[in-house]
């Protein structure tokens, strides 16, 4: 049994996560008869144009019954409109410069590598290679204070349930917390799938550019056999890191570090029986039997990883078979950590997590829980994609109602992101624009975006019967959503303007996340750091060259900064055009020193780029690429965004059952929830806070 495991190690990202202790919480505060209760319900990346659209069209009439004794109101959101930067401030009633969630990605000034942008991590220590002497220690970058830690400080119970940027879980006095984005996968990265099929080439096989593993299925008779991939090896993972960072590489260290190299994941494995024509399949994953037909999920398959007599690690997967008739294709989904029995506590208290499991049954905890990537690389068909999403749905919304039906709580707040991956996925085949709409999809798949509003509008109906009209209700999303048309490299504009410089005519080759979370991936190696300025990175982020932060920086701060930032600015909105319209692709960048106040300031982007609707950054510019051409079409399913466009044109939306007080652009702004929160509970707001209350 789990519990009988002595020590489980999971590598997150570039480091070990050992089993710990988690202390239980503080015992609630008692009830105040007189305390009128408060719900949040947060649909990450929720339209407020298309709630308004399917509202006018009767569909979602339990938004129109909370609205109707409230209303209604865009939510301006970050500075830029992503989600972790945005649900930070909602938790905070703060700015970015306050909090420091800017991006998904951070870059280390020194040597320009990016890395998970929400935490950081210290490796452990082992005794011989072999015995953990010390723990791994992984901390939240976020800052700030949430208004759930202020209320409980003041005995509001809360209970906080999948809130984006809530990992690793805080303690919250008097509350609970279920912790939300980034919680990982057992591979420590926001969702490693596994594909096999007999369909993969030679030269597909390997890791896809955001966050595949892709092996071929070669049979000898009716039989396979593969290899799966789970936690990176954490011994061999600080061996390789203490090679890595060595001053002086020898030749047998480059020996050793290939030979760690080859071993640096904790592997199972996978046998499958199949023959052609015969409609399904036999796959023994670690000890695991299941048999599939073609279109069939497994249950939950429990799934033990042994690094050493020492070391265990746990997580839970499912398998899809996605053909089994002249091609076999199998899914494998990224490995979620077991809710009772995790490698790193993922809620507050320890407890609630595994009171969750007995009570509901396995649910995915996994931080980004849809399949947004395998569909993306075509190692899902759309069908698949939206039963998949329902149930990540109903994984989250079940959590939320089994907490809202326990009573002991004055506050709850709750966060469903499905409504985000669904965008992101299927708003070409609402746009007749877009570049990969075509009709037949359309028509097929033209309605999944209503459908998953009207699940939320369903679920707030599920909200509504376990609450009363005394409760206060608000429905909450962190930024809209855009039609993403064309990609655009803006690195690689940054070439063609001087501002960056490269080493030859050619660049890089193209990055992706297994170069990331590896560790052992190169950024910017083509770079004459010498002659740059200024490069890209992450959703519209552009960063200056500076001279004492960067590590080979030549702009100074100053005037040259000053006009540096100025004649950037300027060529952006001027002079980055779409090559066949002639349309302006920047509607606006701002400056950091304007938009952003507080201590983290010194960690922001120089330039935030606002883009226009219709264009994003490339997929390589996130991960600091440059390849050739500036603006392509963007013919891949991933088609709908937010992040990196104009935030001005990216608003959220607020339902209230209670009139609240908008600003003399009749909105609200996302700062707002958490001092507007801490007033609903007569508490003092604290001086630091950038928000106003609504009510």
């Amino acid at each position: 049994m789990s519990a009988q495991v002595t020590t489980r190690v999971l590598f997150v990202g570039a480091t070990a996560l050992l089993v710990a202790a988690w202390a239980c919480g503080q015992p609630p505060a008692a009830p105040d008869a007189d305390r009128k209760k408060l719900v949040i319900i947060g649909f990450d990346g929720m339209d407020p144009d298309l709630v308004r659209e399917f509202m006018a069209a009767g569909q979602l009439p339990n938004f129109a019954k909370v609205m109707k004794t409230g209303g209604l109101y865009d939510l301006e959101t970050t500075v830029s409109p992503e989600s972790p930067t945005a649900w930070a401030s909602f938790a905070t009633g703060v700015n970015p410069g306050k909090h420091n969630i800017y991006d998904f990605l951070v870059r280390d000034p020194a040597d320009y590598t990016p890395d998970l942008g929400m935490v950081t991590r210290t490796a452990p220590t082992f005794l011989w290679n072999w015995i953990p002497t010390s723990r791994p220690k992984i901390k939240t970058m976020r800052g700030g204070t949430s208004f759930w830690v202020t209320a409980g400080q003041a005995g509001v119970r809360s209970s906080i349930l999948t809130v984006p940027v809530t990992f690793p879980p805080e303690d919250v006095p008097n509350g609970e917390l279920m912790a939300g984005l980034p919680l990982p996968d057992i591979r420590g990265t926001m969702g490693t799938y596994h594909y096999y099929g007999t369909d993969v080439s030679r030269f597909e096989e390997g890791d896809s550019e955001m966050g595949g593993i892709v092996r071929r299925l070669a049979f000898d008779g009716d039989t396979a056999r593969a290899r799966f991939f789970g936690p990176p090896n954490p011994v061999v993972r600080v061996q390789l890191t203490a090679l890595r960072e060595k001053d002086q590489i020898t030749d047998a260290d480059r020996s050793a570090i290939a030979e760690l190299t080859a071993k640096q994941d904790v592997t199972l494995p996978v046998t499958v029986t199949w023959t052609k024509g015969r409609g399904a399949a036999d796959i023994d994953l670690g000890g695991n039997k299941v048999t599939l037909k073609a279109g069939e999920w497994s249950q939950w398959i429990n799934l033990k990883f042994r690094v050493n007599v020492f070391v265990t690690i746990e997580g839970m997967t499912q398998i899809h078979v996605r053909k089994a008739d002249d091609d076999l294709q199998v899914y494998v989904s990224p490995v979620n950590w077991k809710p009772d029995a995790p490698p790193l506590p993922i809620s507050s208290p320890a407890r609630l997590a595994r009171d969750l499991y007995k009570s509901l049954g396995p649910f995915r905890t996994l931080g980004w829980s849809e399949s947004t990537m395998p569909l993306d690389e075509e190692r899902m068909t759309e069908a698949t994609f939206m039963d998949d999403l329902y149930r990540a749905f109903d994984d989250r919304a079940q959590v939320i109602l089994n907490r809202l039906t326990s009573g002991s709580w004055d506050l709850l707040v709750g966060v469903i992101e499905a409504t985000d991956r669904v965008q992101h996925m299927m708003w070409r085949h609402r746009d007749t624009t877009h570049p990969s709409y075509n009709a037949a999809g359309a028509a097929t798949f033209g309605g999944e975006i209503l459908r998953v509003y009207r699940r939320a509008d369903q679920f707030i109906g599920e909200v509504l019967d376990q609450t009363g009209a005394e409760t206060s209700l608000m429905i909450v999303s962190d930024h809209g959503f855009h039609s993403w048309r064309k990609a655009v490299n803006l690195n690689t504009w940054l070439v063609e303007q001087g501002f960056m410089v490269l080493k030859g005519q050619t660049t890089a080759a193209d990055k992706t996340l297994a170069d990331l979370f590896g560790g052992g991936g190169q950024y910017f190696e083509d770079v004459d750091w010498s002659r740059t300025r200024a490069y890209a990175m992450g959703l519209g982020q552009i960063y200056f060259n500076l001279r004492g932060r960067e590590g080979q920086g030549i702009v100074s701060t100053g005037d040259e900064y000053r006009a540096l930032a100025d004649d950037l600015s300027k060529r952006l909105i001027a002079s980055l055009v779409d090559p066949d319209t002639g349309t302006p692709i920047v509607t606006n960048v701002y400056k950091r020193d304007d938009v952003y106040a507080g201590e983290y300031l010194h960690n922001a982007s120089d330039l935030q780029v606002g883009f226009a609707d219709g264009y994003r950054v490339s997929w390589q510019t996130t991960l600091g690429g440059a390849p050739k051409g500036v603006v392509y079409p963007n013919m891949r399913k991933w088609s709908g965004d937010h992040g990196g466009f104009d935030f001005a044109a990216t608003s959220g939306m607020l339902i209230s059952n209670r009139p609240i007080t908008v600003n003399s652009q009749g909105r609200a702004n996302i700062i707002d929830i958490a001092p507007t929160v801490l007033k609903h509970f007569g508490l003092p707001i604290p001086a630091g806070i950038d928000g106003r209350p609504l009510r």
